[in-house]
C-alpha cells in the first residue's frame, strides 16, 4: 500500500514562524492529490516533509503503514521530481536515468533493462546518448521522470514540475504526467501553484493558504461548492465574482459570490446594467470587466456577443453563492 497520513503536522522555524498549522490529510493509495495555493502557503514545505527534506516540528507522517518521521529520505521508498528537473550536465541521459539506481549498486543488466522501459514509457529511446544541453525543455523534464520511474517508489512527490516551461509544453507535459500515473498505477502527490493545473491533473485538489487547508476534494466539488471565499475567488478563472449585500431574511451582512461565465443567463431573474471598462477577445469568448457597486467584476461571453459601452446582464438567483462577511464561510 502506498497511502500517505498526514497527522496533526507542524512546520515552526527556529524565529518561531509557523508555516503549516496542525495539517491532516489522508492521500490514498494510488491516488493523483494536488496540492495548490498561492507562493508563501505551505504546499512545497508540506511536500518537503513528507520527503524528508524538511523535518517537522510536530505530529505524524506515515507512508504505507509506516511512521516515517524519523527515516532519512533515502529509505521512504519515494521519488521527487524537482522543478529544476536536477539533471547532471555532463552526464547522456541514459546515465542520468540510471544514476541512482547505480548509487544503490543495482547490477548492470537490470539498470538496462528499467531504463529501458522508463525510456519507452517517455518516448525518450531516441534520446539516450544526449547530453541535458541537447534536448528541450520538456525532454529534460522527462528525463527527470524517468530517473524516478525506474525506482518503483511507493510515492511519486512533484514540486511545480511544469512552471519551467513555456504554455504549450505545460498542456502538453499535463497530459503526459496524467498517462502515467494511469500506467504506473501509484500515488502522485503534485504541488503547483497554477488552479487550472490543479483542476485538469487531480484527482483529488488540496487547496491550502497561509499553512491551512482550506479545503480538499474533487475539482468538480472544489469548483462548484466552495466552503469559503478564499477557495472561491481561488479556483476559476476569471475569478469568482464577490458584491457586498445583505439578508433581507437575517438582517445580517453577506458576500455574495458569482462565476463569471453564470453572469448572462436569458432565463435570469436578475437584471442589471453595467458600464464596461474593459473588455479582451479570447478566441472562443470575451470578457467583459465592469464594476457593480464598488466591487470589480467581470462576465464570461460568448465570442459573437457584441460588448458596447453598456452592458445588459441577467442572473439567476440559483447562481448565487452566499458567504458569511465576518468569517468568508459559505452560507448556502
Amino acid at each position: 500500500m502506498s497511502n500517505v497520513i498526514l497527522k496533526n503536522v507542524k512546520k515552526t522555524y527556529d524565529n518561531n514562524k509557523t508555516v503549516i498549522n496542525n495539517v491532516n490529510l489522508e492521500i490514498k493509495d494510488k491516488e493523483f492529490v494536488v496540492l495548490v495555493g498561492a507562493s508563501g502557503c505551505g504546499k512545497s514545505t508540506l511536500l518537503r516533509m513528507i520527503a524528508g527534506l524538511e523535518d517537522i516540528s510536530d505530529g505524524e507522517i506515515y507512508i504505507g503503514d509506516k511512521k516515517v518521521n524519523n527515516i532519512p529520505p533515502k529509505d521512504r521508498d519515494i521519488a521527487f521530481v524537482f522543478q529544476s528537473y536536477a539533471l547532471y550536465p555532463h552526464m547522456t541521459v541514459r546515465e542520468n536515468i540510471a544514476f541512482g539506481l547505480k548509487m544503490r549498486k543495482v547490477d548492470k543488466a537490470t539498470i538496462e533493462k528499467k531504463v529501458q522501459e522508463a525510456a519507452e514509457i517517455l518516448d525518450l529511446g531516441e534520446y539516450l546518448d544526449r547530453k541535458p544541453k541537447q534536448l528541450s525543455g520538456g525532454q529534460r523534464q522527462r528525463v527527470a521522470l524517468g530517473r524516478a520511474i525506474v525506482r518503483n517508489p511507493k510515492v511519486f512527490l512533484m514540486d511545480e514540475p511544469l512552471s519551467n516551461l513555456d504554455a504549450k509544453l505545460r498542456v502538453q507535459m499535463r497530459s503526459e504526467i496524467k498517462k502515467l500515473h494511469e500506467k504506473l498505477q501509484t500515488t502522485f502527490i503534485y504541488v503547483t501553484h497554477d488552479q487550472t493545473e490543479a483542476l485538469t491533473m487531480g484527482d483529488r485538489i488540496v487547496v491550502l493558504n497561509n499553512g491551512d487547508i482550506q479545503q480538499a476534494g474533487s475539482p468538480e466539488e472544489i469548483y462548484n461548492n466552495p466552503q469559503n471565499t478564499f477557495v472561491a475567488g481561488f479556483v476559476g478563472s476569471p475569478q469568482m465574482n464577490f458584491i457586498n449585500g445583505k439578508d433581507i431574511n437575517l438582517d445580517e451582512n453577506i458576500i455574495y459570490g458569482i462565476r463569471p461565465e453564470k453572469m448572462n443567463k436569458p432565463e435570469g431573474d436578475i437584471k442589471l446594467t453595467v458600464n464596461v471598462d474593459i473588455s479582451e477577445m479570447l478566441g472562443s469568448e470575451k470578457i467583459a470587466y465592469f464594476n457593480i457597486g464598488e466591487q470589480k467584476c467581470s462576465a464570461k461571453l460568448d465570442a459573437d456577443y457584441n460588448i458596447g459601452k453598456t452592458l445588459d446582464l441577467s442572473i439567476c438567483s440559483a447562481d448565487l453563492y452566499k458567504f458569511d462577511a465576518q468569517t468568508g464561510l459559505r452560507i448556502n
